[in-house]
């Protein structure tokens, strides 16, 4: 197999995405600790309850959604529930799985939270783009995401 290296532009360009992918989820999950005590792994578990009208959502599915396995989330999950943020019900359309339910602390620690996030979100990566950089981000992103595995 030929091996395809990179030239000086694209290991540029990869060493600074790299980087990128390391530190703005470490500074903004320093933030988020320091603000809420939560974990990054947490706000995206309760934020994403959240969006659901009935604050619920199969494991399997947020799993999925995380790129976590489900034994990971279930014992993320089960943390989450001795804190009184999330309560685990069995999964009517899976014997072996559960769903993971907001509770009203839960909602109330991520209404308080998300107004500090959303503020590190800001100060350390979208206040640095441009409107156009923006957009040209967002579709780059959704495009290279949603690439097949």
């Amino acid at each position: 197999m030929d091996t395809a290296w990179l030239n000086d532009d694209e290991d540029m360009a990869w060493r600074a995405f790299r980087r990128l992918l390391t530190a703005l989820p470490a500074r903004i999950g320093r933030d988020l600790a320091a603000d809420s005590g939560l974990s990054s792994a947490d706000y995206e578990v309760l934020s994403t309850l959240s969006e659901n009208p009935e604050r619920r959502r199969a494991l399997k599915d947020l799993a999925a959604k995380m790129e976590w396995s489900r034994s990971r989330l279930s014992h993320h999950a089960s943390r989450m529930e001795a804190r009184g943020l999330i309560e685990k019900e069995p999964d009517p359309q899976d014997a072996r799985g559960c769903v993971l339910r907001l509770t009203d602390k839960g909602f109330g620690v991520l209404e308080e939270a998300a107004p500090h996030h959303l503020a590190s979100v800001r100060s350390r990566f979208l206040d640095h783009l441009s409107p156009e950089e923006l957009a040209v981000l967002g579709a780059l992103s959704a495009r290279i995401a949603d690439l097949a595995d």
